[in-house]
Formats: C-alpha cells, structure tokens, sequence
C-alpha cells in the first residue's frame, strides 16, 4: 500500500492531517498518520493518546490496549489514557482487568465515589 500521501509533509501538518481524518471519523486513516508521528517521537503523550483513540474508534482494541498501556507505564497519573485503556478493555469483554484502571481514572478525576 502506497502511504506516501499519510507520511509527507512536516509533523505539524502531518498532525493537523490526521486530527481533520479523526474529526471527519475515519479513524483508520487517522491511525496511519498518527502511527508515524508516533515512531517519529515514541516519547511524546499527543499523538500517542489520539492514536489509541483512533484504534479504539476504529474497533483495533489490541492496538488501543498496547499504546494506552505505554502510556500508562510512562506516566501513571495520566488520567485519559488510565479511563480510556479501562474502557478498552471492558469493551473487549475484560471487566475485572478494567477495573482498577477505571477506579485509578475515578480517583484522578476527583469523581471517585460520586454517584
């Protein structure tokens, strides 16, 4: 597959890009932008965080899962991608696994015990 289109141009218009396929929902060809940002600066939270949404979108729950657990593991306290990788895997059918993920998201929030 040709991905010429997805990889040119600077990492700000390839994030502008692929923030315009997320908003318009196609969240595959959001995901291919977003994986060479994401291999371009491995370090940075952003695009990570949106590329994991774009899995999630897009029903690549493993990938979501891979890339909202590296998040997690660099930065624990990260309260979105802690809510959303507890959605992940609820959604894959993983309620006790999603648990504590969500309570730890809850409690981040200042939500944890509200009704």
């Amino acid at each position: 597959m040709d991905t010429m289109y997805y990889d040119h141009g600077t990492p700000a218009e390839r994030w502008e890009r692929a923030g315009m396929f997320f908003d318009a929902k196609d969240y595959a060809a959001a995901a291919r932008v977003l994986g060479g940002l994401v291999d371009e600066a491995p370090e940075q939270t952003g695009p990570r965080l949106l590329l994991a949404r774009a899995y999630y979108h897009s029903a690549q729950l493993r990938r979501a899962e891979a890339e909202l657990r590296m998040i997690v593991e660099r930065d624990p306290v990260e309260h979105y991608a802690r809510l959303m990788l507890g959605r992940t895997l609820q959604r894959q059918g993983r309620d006790d696994e999603a648990q504590p993920h969500l309570r730890i998201a809850a409690a981040l929030d200042g939500t944890f015990g509200e009704e």
